[in-house]
């Protein structure tokens, strides 16, 4: 356990009974594309760290019983952040992939207590316009499904395959959505479709659907994007800004 793992003092469970909820936030990304100095969960935006924006929207959601950041080994971001600032579970058991440290921060949940059968929230570090309301719609839609699902947006726009540097298809788009976090996913069947797909998946969602899961989509907020290229900082702190 991180030496300076804080308890929950500011998130109270409201289910006492039954499965609880959890998040878990992989922040243990290089942003090798975000053209940032250092990994992007730690670059200010708004007047604070990223990550920090993203963990205050988890923070204000009182049905979680508890938040785990997942970090790189030698990561020392959170040594010099108060409890009272983001009252949040450290597990430096990062991976070489995004899968891979879910897949290490679920067991890393349940060596701290968590069930198999309670649910985990997984979200991106680098979404750091999520809502306290967009996480409850998230949990309202999928507390009783027998899969889970995920924030996602339908694709707005006319979508073009490409071959050669040319249009070669357009693509119907009816159908289409962009998928987002978080993804909602019991947690013992989450880690048995994460051993099952392998690293290659590109979030949870892909892996629960490699062993025959069809998850449930959740209408989400364009607003709710991944911070993921230089010009995206000050987007994202003109949003913050605005709120």
């Amino acid at each position: 356990m991180h030496p300076n793992t804080p308890n929950f003092p500011n998130i109270t469970p409201v289910q006492p009974q039954g499965p609880r909820l959890w998040a878990l936030i992989p922040c243990a990304g290089t942003g090798s594309r975000s053209g940032a100095d250092g990994p992007k969960q730690y670059q200010n935006v708004a007047g604070q760290p990223m990550v920090l924006h993203t963990l205050a929207a988890f923070a204000a959601v009182r049905r979680l019983a508890g938040v785990l950041v997942v970090v790189s080994a030698g990561d020392t971001f959170f040594d010099t952040v108060p409890a009272t600032v983001a009252p949040v579970l450290i597990a430096a058991c990062g991976g070489s992939t995004r899968a891979s440290s879910v897949f290490n921060g679920l067991n890393a949940l349940l060596e701290r207590g968590a069930a198999p059968t309670d649910w985990v929230l997984v979200h991106d570090a680098a979404r750091c316009l999520i809502t306290p309301t967009q996480i409850d719609t998230l949990i309202d839609a999928c507390h009783h499904d027998p899969v889970g699902g995920l924030l996602a947006l339908k694709l707005p726009d006319t979508l073009k395959r490409e071959a050669g540097g040319r249009v070669a298809q357009t693509v119907e788009r009816s159908d289409k959505w962009l998928a987002q976090t978080p993804q909602m996913f019991r947690i013992g069947a989450l880690m048995d479709a994460l051993q099952a797909a392998g690293d290659a998946v590109t979030d949870e969602s892909s892996a629960m659907e490699w062993v025959g899961q069809a998850p449930l989509l959740v209408e989400g907020s364009a607003q709710n994007f991944k911070v993921t290229y230089p010009q995206d900082f000050a987007l994202a702190g003109a949003v913050l800004g605005a709120r």
